[in-house]
């Protein structure tokens, strides 16, 4: 590379996440930027009279077609002057800088304008002075038969009775609601859908409703959407619904005995297998709670801290947020347009009242523990990220992910992740201690 001796630069700090800087080059420079492209078309030339890429500089350049050289001296130039500009400047931008030619005479003025972005003002707080109580977990008698219950309820077996419907039957319906407009209400209609009456699965009195039902019969009620109903157009929302009894199954559990607990696992008891599930439980609960502890010391720090968020930062994960909602409708069989319907917004008010507030936090979260991360000098070793780059393959066995796992970036990745992971541990140890 150039090491570029002499160079004019203007700065300008646009704000504290971006910086232009004015650069241009003085005829020294631009001479020499010119010979190293010459130089290139020198090797691959073939002129009359001289050997392949011995002929002088000064005959190539009569031989190379004036913008095939103009385009790769001003490629060549910006990028040089560029770099020696940020790194006179101290300058450290992350992503593509934006370039404007402001003037260019050939092989005698170069001026270009390069805008970036660069990482704002971290300035964390005393997160050594953050303490939190770890809770132990706890499971109780109510939990485990809880669990049992589950277990009991998978094995249950199904028989279509012709009596009226009762609590813990599974009835059969189709069902639809409507407005007090009779206009129908989507997501409010089903067919042939299962429900075990009992089970909380439909709003407050809708089971209700269907208790004491017998088979072909129909039956028509109102409700009112609860207010903290998580589809914001239907909350407290009155509806009625139509709903038909296609046929009610009567659900026999297993009994809780020895011969049950021998076929949900190696159990000679049901004590066993209570003692199996308690243990289970304990250690889902503990990890619930260390993960809570995790997230509330985190949090704490981040929301003490202060930082400048880069605006390219926040839009690039706002992209990313989107994404995540599109695959999440495409699971439930929904569009964009259809959502933002149901929420009552644009697409813009939904990008700012929902997608950014969590951009921002993501942000700001990842640049506190990097900065964390560097005062507190964590690092991932070569043996720990071939360790878990292992892992990761022995994961997954399609060729597809595996050719995504030895690309650099995805090695960059992790070790990224790794010392995230690495800030996040010390965090609560020095929260705990």
């Amino acid at each position: 590379m150039i090491q570029l001796v002499t160079m004019q630069i203007k700065r300008n700090d646009i704000s504290s996440t971006k910086i232009k800087l004015i650069i241009s080059a003085d005829d020294d420079e631009i001479s020499k930027l010119k010979d190293k492209i010459l130089t290139k078309f020198q090797v691959k030339s073939k002129i009359p009279g001289f050997r392949q890429g011995k002929a002088p500089l000064s005959v190539v350049e009569k031989h190379v077609e004036s913008s095939a050289l103009q385009a790769e001296f001003i490629d060549e130039a910006i990028n040089s002057l560029y770099i020696g500009a940020i790194n006179q400047e101290k300058i450290k931008p992350f992503g593509s800088p934006k370039i404007s030619l402001s003037k260019f005479v050939p092989f005698t003025t170069l001026e270009f304008e390069a805008e970036a972005d660069t990482l704002g003002k971290v300035k964390l707080t005393d997160y050594k002075k953050i303490k939190k109580q770890p809770v132990k977990a706890k499971v109780t008698a109510e939990d485990v038969n809880e669990v049992i219950d589950s277990l009991r309820t998978r094995s249950a077996t199904k028989k279509e009775v012709t009596r009226a419907s009762k609590e813990s039957d599974e009835v059969i319906i189709d069902f639809r609601g409507v407005d007090s407009k009779k206009q129908p209400i989507q997501g409010a209609d089903g067919k042939d859908y299962a429900l075990t009456l009992g089970s909380k699965a439909f709003i407050p009195g809708f089971e209700d409703n269907l208790i004491g039902l017998k088979p072909k019969q129909e039956k028509t009620f109102d409700l009112k959407f609860p207010k903290d109903y998580g589809v914001k157009d239907l909350s407290s929302k009155k509806v009625t619904f139509t709903v038909n009894i296609n046929q009610i199954n009567e659900i026999t559990k297993p009994k809780l005995d020895a011969e049950f607990a021998g076929k949900i696992g190696p159990f000679k008891t049901v004590a066993e297998m209570k003692e199996d599930i308690k243990k289970h439980l304990l250690a889902e609960k503990q990890k619930q709670e260390d993960q809570k502890l995790e997230n509330e010391i985190v949090l704490e720090v981040v929301d003490k801290s202060e930082v400048d968020l880069p605006d390219v930062l926040v839009a690039e994960q706002i992209e990313r947020l989107k994404t995540e909602v599109r695959q999440n409708l495409t699971y439930r069989g929904q569009t964009w347009q259809e959502m933002l319907e149901e929420e009552g917004s644009s697409e813009e008010q939904f990008i700012d009242k929902q997608l950014r507030p969590e951009a921002e936090r993501r942000v700001k979260t990842g640049l506190v523990l990097s900065e964390i991360s560097v005062k507190e000098n964590l690092d991932v070793t070569k043996n720990e990220l071939d360790t878990r780059m292992q892992e990761l393959k022995d994961q997954y066995s399609d060729q597809a992910m595996q050719a995504e796992l030895a690309k650099p970036e995805a090695r960059q990745e992790i070790a990224s992740r790794m010392i995230t992971e690495k800030t996040v541990k010390k965090l609560v140890e020095i929260a705990t201690k």
